[in-house]
């Protein structure tokens, strides 16, 4: 087995001793990514709705840098720092993946980096 790092800066950099994501051959691994747009380096807005939309948009670059995208998507998890905003988040995140849709577990955390709204991590396929 061979693994590999992905880095684009179309994502933020990583903020500690982690890969944006890592590959093993047939697997990406995308490191948990929190609503940071990565050509300001701040959050892309206030809202759940944005922050669920930057977090998404940073894991779709990640995976076009590792030569997948969004439909090779197996797995999610989600972080959200108030359930309430599940509703909210998950019809952002509907807009992102069609059928058939990852698996996923979402959660209430008790504090997210940098104070942000959400935090989605994935695992998708290489073909």
């Amino acid at each position: 087995m061979s693994i590999k790092s992905i880095h684009t800066d179309n994502a933020p950099a990583a903020i500690g001793p982690y890969s944006q994501a890592v590959t093993d051959g047939h697997t990406v691994y995308v490191s948990g990514q929190i609503p940071i747009n990565p050509a300001t380096g701040e959050f892309a807005g206030a809202t759940i709705e944005e922050q669920a939309k930057q977090s998404l948009t940073n894991i779709s670059n990640i995976l076009k840098a590792a030569g997948t995208d969004m439909s090779h998507v197996v797995k999610t998890t989600v972080l959200l720092k108030n359930i309430q905003d599940f509703a909210a988040m998950n019809e952002v995140y509907a807009t992102f993946f069609t059928a058939p849709y990852p698996a996923r577990s979402a959660f209430q955390a008790a504090d997210i980096p940098k104070g942000a709204l959400v935090e989605i991590e994935a695992i998708a396929v290489l073909d």
